[in-house]
């Protein structure tokens, strides 16, 4: 996998012969958890422990990572309509967030202490068709409006949904769901302190 036979690779490191950089990066590419620095040097931990390994970092190539939209989901107030094209979005690698199919920022404090104002949430895309909510939970809702970041609760009927704040200084409010063009499922924040 890292374009060296065994007996090259071990007859590399018992004449303690350097390795080509294009072998050093394959290594790095196919074995993520080796410890470059064990690689080159032989000292520290041969693989990377959990502390070491990075949160996340901007993607090498643009069909990797996930992308960050531009713009902010509002945790209060509604914002302008805007059109995002993929081409417009840096692209993170963030292991945790697999599965994750965009990051947004937080904008507003109605969702404090949960979410603050700089967080940025990674989403999972929900289909619009056959719509199944898990009450309760942080959603990141398009909307006519712009983009809200809410907790969902059922509404008076099977066509709206009670759109709640968890900061109480925000009023819960009701909002059709034909009014909501796109959804995503909260699965994760990266906050900064």
């Amino acid at each position: 996998s890292v374009g060296m036979s065994n007996a090259s690779f071990g007859k590399s490191l018992k004449n303690k012969k350097a390795i080509g950089t294009d072998k050093l990066e394959n290594i790095l590419k196919y074995y993520p958890d080796i410890n470059p620095s064990w690689l080159l040097t032989g000292k520290g931990n041969m693989v990377i422990i959990e502390d070491e390994r990075p949160v996340a970092h901007i993607a090498d190539n643009p069909n990797e990572g996930i992308p960050l939209i531009p713009i902010s989901a509002m945790a209060g107030a509604f914002t302008s309509d805007e059109q995002i094209l993929d081409c417009d979005c840096d692209r993170y690698v963030v292991p945790v967030f697999k599965g994750a199919d965009y990051l947004i920022g937080v904008k507003g404090v109605s969702m404090h202490p949960r979410f603050s104002p700089g967080d940025i949430v990674a989403c999972k895309r929900l289909p619009m068709t056959d719509m199944f909510f898990q009450w309760n939970k942080v959603y990141v809702l398009d909307t006519d409006q712009g983009p809200l970041i809410k907790r969902l609760k059922p509404g008076s009927d099977k066509e709206h949904v009670l759109v709640v704040s968890d900061n109480q200084e925000y009023d819960p409010f009701e909002l059709a769901i034909n009014k909501i063009y796109h959804v995503a499922l909260v699965i994760g924040v990266i906050r900064l302190e």
